[in-house]
């Protein structure tokens, strides 16, 4: 977006290169018409944000591996490995039919149009959009599902988890409208609500009498529900619904242009962590699901200080003027890369002792599959730096770049690898796409600022 110098916090006319209309920047926070602040005014996008966002996103990984502990100890592996293709396709149809709009919206209230009293009308009539056509394809491609992924589940059963498409997009949708506003503490409070609550409602369905893979449909309903409810609830208490204007078809077409450039990288950073999934399901059935959840979940805890730093980082440089977004990724990108290969041989480590631990003898075989994905995982935190840098800077295409290349690797070992060593197999092809991702997503951002540096310099003379 082209950035005009601001005086004072006055307004100062700018044109979005996204949608070509103009728009307003000012230096002061302008609140919404009748709302009390709702932006942080305590650095949300510096490091006190990332260490709270950081704390938020293990306290939800912590819940995740309580209820994966839990679902696997009172429903078998087996339920586990549906438990977990239950948690990853909802959110799959839903932001795939919303073009994108969690990444966009983001992107959008932490720009220039912010202020614009037609965006939040906008995007919010977007998601209404997006989480009905989500839930009605999810319905229609029920039989295609029971058939090839949920062949032990009630066709019925299948059917109902419909619902989840709807209540996992607004979540996702609503935790994005808090990041770009500066409201680290409502996404923060979204990311554990929306795992957290999953345990209560799973209780709940177990003292009614409800086991096996019926506690979990009703437990992740429930859940999602409220965390969905939650999410709306943070947004309406900081003015979000209030001083509106009518929705703008200029501003639709710019959000979903931006949306689904930023949906195909996502999409395909979904294929690289969770297409393994999938494909285990098909070839080695739900069991071998389960292992490799296990070990998934634990090498994770690698992508924490990461996605920590990419959270704050992406509406930072959002915001930004180039020069300065170029500067911090200079000095960013390496320190995240020494903080990531540093925790490696710690995790390495502590998965010898914790998986067999917690899961019990039955998981020790996810030892190996999670040794495996720390090693490509340890040069995560130069991932997450150059993929918040490309999508605040109005690049979303480039960082789909980086992340269609390690698609296609993770899709083509996983097809070799997988049914000739099952979990052990779909470890290494993750891996190998996480190491190519980084580095080519790495290249392209130092290109990117070379290039910036190329321009601001003309003929040898000093940065203008």
């Amino acid at each position: 977006m082209d950035r005009a110098r601001l005086r004072g916090g006055a307004r100062v006319p700018s044109r979005c290169r996204l949608c070509g209309e103009q728009a307003n920047a000012v230096v002061k926070i302008k609140l919404f018409p009748g709302a009390r602040r709702w932006r942080d005014a305590s650095d949300p996008f510096g490091r006190r944000g990332a260490v709270l966002n950081l704390t938020a996103q293990g306290i939800a990984l912590l819940i995740v591996a309580v209820a994966s502990v839990l679902v696997g100890r009172l429903g078998g592996l087996a339920v586990l490995g549906e438990y977990t293709l239950l948690r990853v396709l909802p959110w799959l149809f839903g932001v795939v039919f919303s073009c994108g709009l969690p990444v966009a919206s983001t992107f959008f209230l932490a720009g220039p149009h912010r202020d614009d009293p037609r965006l939040r009308p906008t995007i919010t009539g977007l998601a209404a959009l997006g989480a009905g056509a989500g839930t009605l394809l999810w319905l229609a491609v029920t039989p295609l599902l029971h058939r090839e992924l949920f062949t032990a589940m009630p066709s019925g059963l299948v059917a109902i988890m419909s619902v989840t498409v709807l209540t996992q997009l607004i979540t996702v949708w609503g935790k994005a409208c808090c990041q770009g506003a500066a409201d680290m503490r409502g996404a923060n409070l979204v990311i554990v609500c929306e795992e957290l609550l999953f345990l209560p409602a799973y209780g709940i369905a177990g003292l009614v009498g409800m086991r096996g893979i019926d506690a979990v449909v009703a437990g992740m309903i429930g859940g999602g529900g409220a965390a969905a409810l939650t999410a709306l609830a943070r947004l309406a208490g900081t003015g979000f619904f209030r001083g509106w204007s009518h929705p703008s078809g200029s501003l639709s077409r710019a959000v979903l242009r931006y949306g689904a450039r930023g949906q195909l990288g996502n999409l395909l950073m979904l294929v690289n962590l969770r297409l393994d999934f999938v494909i285990l399901g098909v070839l080695a059935g739900p069991a071998t699901v389960g292992v490799y959840a296990v070990a998934s979940k634990f090498a994770e805890v690698m992508r924490l200080p990461a996605t920590a730093v990419n959270y704050v980082l992406y509406p930072r440089f959002a915001g930004q003027d180039a020069a300065a977004a170029d500067r911090d990724v200079r000095r960013l990108l390496p320190r995240a890369l020494a903080g990531t290969i540093a925790m490696t041989p710690l995790l390495a480590a502590a998965s010898v002792v914790v998986l067999p631990l917690l899961y019990g003898a039955a998981f020790r075989s996810a030892v190996l599959p999670s040794c495996i994905l720390l090693a490509g995982l340890s040069v995560e935190g130069a991932a997450a730096v150059s993929s918040a840098y490309l999508c605040g800077r109005g690049r979303p295409g480039a960082n789909s770049v980086g992340m269609g290349v390690g698609a296609l690797v993770t899709i083509a070992l996983d097809i070799v690898l997988i049914p000739r060593a099952g979990a052990v197999g779909a470890a290494i092809a993750s891996s190998m796409a996480y190491l190519v991702t980084t580095g080519l997503l790495t290249t392209i951002t130092r290109g990117m600022i070379r290039r910036s540096v190329t321009v601001a310099v003309p003929q040898g003379g000093e940065p203008a």
